[in-house]
């Protein structure tokens, strides 16, 4: 220590751990009697979001629950579920937000690999949750939730949700960490073959996200923030913290229905959401009657994989201003952002979306956001074409896999956080992610993007949705192969339509050589799950 520092000690008065449960005490005291939760009918206060946070904490600590103590909940965007993003960590518990589009076997897992102490049921979601609890030792107590909206399954638990909450003591102190780096959710990765890995958030990667995004999204007080984007997903990608943060409201939404979407926009005067791109595209599609035009803007975040410029430009048409987010469950959600650089507004819609789909520059919370020739450990050049991986450094980076330290020694190696994207680097700063590492396609020796394919493909007008992997060839080596979903009410496509069109857009020896018809497999998340694809053209 120099002469400059001494007597320059942390303290109570200048130093606290940051949480992001100190958002709620903040909004309750700044806004009490502002509608912080729209659900249906349903209006609830700040103040009495924090009230019933705090017996929830209240409520879990009477129960045994303590420091450390994993807390599941199944639950789609309804007041419980948010409710329980303030109330467990406040009990000093580790949240773990359950995908509810998960299989009974994997939710069992989830289960026993993370030692949920006890579990919140959302009565929708209770025969996957019976079938998940049959197939354990010594499942966990359950708590069932009677929503207002919900209109189907049985409640399950002896104590139903608002019972569990008339337990807790609304004015207890509840548990504050000790050391920012505790533990306080637990999210698990859609993994697309063998067990999902247990992500682990700390509070400080917790609150400086959040922070993150409120400078990135424009939040704001007057901010109205619709529940497109699943809680379960990265914890809201940790948006239930980052509206809070700035006393906006949460406006609850139980299922992607694009008719009620339009309808709640309009009526609440929604003025940001989030959404993977399959959420754009559901828009875009969405019956002509069931659309709105908007006297108002409306900001929609996307993220997850990289939208296409065609879907960009028709949102944008609609009325949206489409941000792109880029991020994974290891960073807390978004780690990565496509600023918009003033020089860009002169661009016409179409190329301002291709523009847009760059995955851009590092948060404003993160340390580092390199794009890296893994084998030289450098910085790929600027160029624009020589492909590299993404690699992240900073607060917001997950503690590690739970349980899994060889996952997580092999993913840090080297200082820095390994996404697995690959991605090249324009010379004006702003990475563009090409494949992941798994999907690229080497055909006579030539890379091939599968995603520089996928957007050609989604410029066509009769395509909703497009997909490419590698197919086996004898002479090849690959070649890359389309799966195509047809827009609704369109007809009369073909296969040969479809490599003609890639033709036209693209090197000839990129375009597809085989096209199939039909719906594509998605993931519990929403994404397009191209390791069935490959199977499926390898069978070919």
């Amino acid at each position: 220590m120099t002469i400059y520092e001494d007597g320059l000690d942390a303290n109570n008065a200048n130093y606290a751990p940051m949480t992001p449960a100190d958002f709620l005490e903040r909004a309750a005291a700044t806004w009490p009697d502002k509608v912080a939760v729209v659900h249906g009918d349903l209006r609830v206060t700040y103040r009495d979001l924090l009230a019933r946070s705090r017996r929830m904490a209240s409520a879990l600590t009477r129960r045994g629950i303590t420091r450390g103590d994993v807390v599941s909940i199944i639950a789609p965007n309804t007041p419980a579920m948010l409710e329980a993003h303030y109330g467990v960590i406040m009990a000093g518990a580790v949240l773990n937000a359950l995908n509810y589009r998960l299989d009974a076997p994997t939710i069992a897992f989830i289960l026993e690999h993370g030692g949920s102490k006890l579990v919140m049921v959302d009565r929708e979601f209770s025969p996957v949750m019976v079938e998940a609890l049959g197939q354990m030792d010594a499942p966990p107590p359950v708590i069932g939730i009677d929503d207002v909206l919900a209109t189907s399954g049985e409640m399950l638990g002896g104590t139903d949700y608002e019972a569990f909450l008339a337990e807790g003591d609304p004015n207890a102190p509840w548990t504050r960490p000790s050391d920012e780096w505790e533990s306080m959710a637990l999210n698990y990765t859609s993994g697309t073959t063998g067990n999902p890995k247990g992500v682990v958030f700390h509070h400080r990667g917790a609150f400086l996200n959040a922070m993150g995004n409120a400078i990135a999204f424009g939040l704001d007080s007057h901010s109205r923030y619709l529940w497109t984007l699943p809680m379960f997903h990265c914890n809201g990608w940790t948006f239930t913290w980052s509206v809070t943060a700035v006393g906006g409201i949460h406006v609850c939404l139980r299922a992607v229905d694009p008719p009620l979407i339009f309808q709640l926009i309009e009526e609440h005067k929604v003025s940001h959401m989030c959404g993977a791109p399959i959420v754009l595209n559901m828009l875009v599609h969405a019956p002509e009657e069931a659309k709105r035009t908007f006297e108002h803007s409306v900001e929609i975040a996307t993220g997850g994989a990289a939208p296409p410029s065609a879907v960009i430009a028709s949102m944008e048409r609609m009325g949206f201003r489409v941000l792109h987010l880029y991020g994974l469950t290891e960073t807390y959600g978004p780690s990565g952002i496509c600023a918009w650089p003033p020089e860009w507004d002169g661009l016409e819609l179409d190329a301002k979306a291709s523009r847009m789909a760059r995955q851009g520059v590092g948060y404003p919370t993160l340390e580092g956001f390199r794009v890296v020739n893994p084998d030289t450990l450098e910085d790929v050049p600027a160029d624009g074409e020589t492909m590299g991986e993404i690699w992240i450094r900073g607060n917001t980076v997950m503690k590690g896999y739970l349980k899994n330290p060889t996952a997580s020694n092999e993913v840090f190696a080297h200082g820095w956080f390994h996404s697995g994207d690959l991605a090249v680097m324009h010379p004006d700063g702003y990475a563009e992610v090409k494949d992941r590492s798994k999907d690229i396609i080497i055909s006579g020796g030539e890379n091939i993007s599968s995603l520089e394919v996928e957007e050609a493909l989604y410029k066509h007008p009769k395509i909703m949705e497009a997909a490419v992997v590698a197919c086996p060839d004898e002479k090849w080596g690959e070649t890359p192969c389309a799966f195509v979903t047809i827009a609704p009410g369109q007809e009369g496509l073909s296969e040969a339509d479809v490599i003609s069109w890639c033709r036209e857009m693209m090197a000839h020896y990129k375009a597809p050589r085989t096209v199939v018809f039909g719906e594509l497999p998605k993931t519990s998340t929403g994404k397009i799950q191209k390791f069935v694809l490959r199977e499926r053209a390898g069978a070919l």
